[in-house]
């Protein structure tokens, strides 16, 4: 499993529907985001086995986030099976990403 770039909702669907994602969603102009994206990146390499992990730009997605409620950026949404498990709001910490990743994998 990997981090991707997700294009589309129906990508976005497809992606999470089986095991565990965290989904990061985001813009460029965001400079949270930004400081966000290396723990992004940190936690790809750390659940690569297990967990998918992507980053969504919500301009390029802008039906998908307001599907999903998102008013502010970063979110980071955690879902199992399709499922919404965990919602973080703001810049969020390595450790307070992992437990939650933990979390999902373990129920």
């Amino acid at each position: 499993m990997s981090k991707i770039e997700m294009p589309s909702q129906k990508d976005f669907i497809d992606e999470i529907k089986e095991g565990v994602s965290l989904v990061d969603f985001n813009a460029p102009w965001c400079a949270p985001c930004r400081i966000q994206d290396p723990i992004i990146t940190e936690l790809e390499e750390t659940y690569s086995e297990k967990a998918v992990i992507s980053k969504i730009n919500i301009d390029e997605n802008q039906n998908l986030a307001m599907s999903l409620g998102i008013q502010s950026i970063p979110t980071i949404i955690i879902f199992k099976e399709g499922k919404e498990l965990s919602r973080f709001v703001g810049l969020q910490t390595v450790k307070t990403l992992s437990s939650a990743l933990d979390t999902a994998l373990d129920e």
